[in-house]
């Protein structure tokens, strides 16, 4: 049994983190459909031990991946493959771990089982977009549960989403190299940037998959195969393009910062002008994904948290160093 944890432990990665509506707590899914909870404000407390560092509860929530996490006022909200389920964030921190509801997005075909690569929140319709391997974006709502569109358009699975806040949009990175933008209230798709095509962006190397985006107003950062890069969303022109050469897999506007992560233990910060303001290094070998821990209920626990490949969460209390990190075993 210890030879088999000790595998485990050496070969997991985790996917994906959220932070609980009061920001006290952070939940983190494996690649063995696990999400552990860990209590944030323990591990900060002045009077923290080892243990405060380990899981208040570890559970199993999908066959396979945890491949995304997302924290509505209440709920905690899990994709695995080919599913979405929902927990009671007030009976997860008691360790009642039991599912609330779980959906099924309508694909294609009974047989089709595509994993669910990204969870995005569109607080203003109360609907929850997902999307991942059947290269669509579903929207459900989540006061019915039911799947109100499915925006198609790419041709290959979807990694990544965003949403663009001052104006009912919502952006998508895919494999096949494409952003694009699609307007909520119609299910139009608008814009399509081939990332790949833009000399500047273009690393054949790497492939042409866009592995992560985010977006503040009219500006938009992506990368993956192609470098990581800030663009210009009204005119699609790239303008700052950032010196890496390893993938970027996770991407954040942070302040008048860019934060990114991906190949490589280190966070990433960069001057929107394309200067590396630091690299500040973590206890993984590649970073997947990174949460800013935002939440005004608990100023405390104000961290940035990182996760990739290893069974550790990287705590940083300000952006200058790693501080500890939290364990899932």
């Amino acid at each position: 049994m210890e030879v088999q944890r000790a595998l485990e432990r050496l070969h997991m990665t985790i996917f994906s983190q959220s932070v609980s509506p009061c920001g006290k707590f952070l939940a983190a899914g494996n690649n063995y459909g696990q999400i552990a909870i860990f209590s944030l404000s323990a591990a900060l407390s002045s009077e923290a031990k080892e243990e405060s560092k380990k899981p208040v509860v570890t559970f199993v929530a999908h066959d396979g991946p945890v491949y995304s996490l997302v924290s509505t006022d209440r709920h905690l909200l899990s994709a695995g493959d080919g599913e979405v389920k929902a927990w009671l964030w007030g009976e997860i921190v008691k360790k009642g771990c039991k599912e609330v509801w779980s959906r099924h997005p309508p694909y294609r075909s009974s047989l089709e089982v595509p994993e669910i690569n990204a969870l995005l929140l569109n607080p203003k319709e109360n609907s929850l977009l997902l999307a991942g391997g059947d290269c669509q974006l579903h929207s459900m709502d989540l006061e019915t549960g039911t799947f109100t569109r499915a925006l198609r358009g790419h041709t290959d699975y979807i990694h990544c989403l965003a949403l663009r806040e001052r104006s009912p949009e919502v952006l998508s990175g895919s494999e096949d190299g494409t952003v694009r933008l699609w307007d909520l209230r119609t299910g139009e798709e608008v814009q399509t940037i081939e990332v790949y095509r833009h000399e500047e962006c273009a690393r054949p190397q790497n492939g042409k998959w866009i592995g992560c985006l985010a977006t503040d107003s009219d500006w938009m950062v992506c990368g993956g195969g192609p470098a990581l890069t800030l663009w210009h969303l009204r005119s699609a022109t790239p303008t700052t393009v950032f010196p890496l050469r390893a993938p970027q897999k996770h991407v954040t506007f942070y302040q008048d910062l860019i934060l990114s992560a991906g190949q490589g233990p280190c966070v990433n910060q960069w001057q929107l002008s394309g200067e590396l303001k630091a690299q500040v290094p973590g206890s993984s070998p590649s970073l997947l994904s990174l949460s800013l821990n935002q939440q005004p209920a608990a100023p405390e626990c104000k961290v940035l948290t990182a996760a990739g490949n290893s069974c550790r969460v990287d705590v940083f209390t300000n952006l200058g160093y790693r501080a500890f990190s939290l364990s899932f075993s």
